[in-house]
């Protein structure tokens, strides 16, 4: 299984990213899948997560200023970015869960401990 994250870089404070995310080697669509940063010197914290009947769950953080997003012919997950801050300045990772999700389930997996495959992280820098 492997995880492709791109689109990160260097923008000024009110800024937008788009992070794309390609897996391949996994069925894709029945699976939850999330975002996940981790500041330097920080620990790995939980953005958003996205669900099999597309239904969302973001942290208080990025409420309202980001979007998650699949799109399940592509296998590829997305994140947009809006209204950037200097805080959200990490390293980003995208990461898909092993286990089958029902489609009906409203659970929401916010824990890096929930996924089981990792992609290599993409670092997104906000100037102030």
């Amino acid at each position: 299984v492997q995880l492709q994250a791109s689109g990160g870089g260097l923008v000024q404070a009110g800024g937008s990213l788009r992070l794309s995310c390609e897996v391949s080697g996994r069925t894709f669509s029945d699976r939850p899948l999330g975002w996940f940063r981790q500041p330097p010197g920080k620990e790995r914290e939980f953005v958003a997560t996205i669900n099999r009947n597309k239904s969302t769950y973001y942290a208080d953080s990025v409420k309202g200023r980001f979007t998650i997003s699949r799109d399940n012919a592509k296998n590829t997950m997305y994140l947009q970015m809006n209204s950037l801050k200097p805080e959200d300045t990490a390293k980003y990772y995208c990461a898909l869960r092993e286990t089958r999700m029902v489609l009906t389930s409203n659970y929401y997996y916010t824990n890096p401990g929930d996924y089981a495959y990792w992609g290599q992280g993409t670092q997104v820098t906000v100037s102030s």
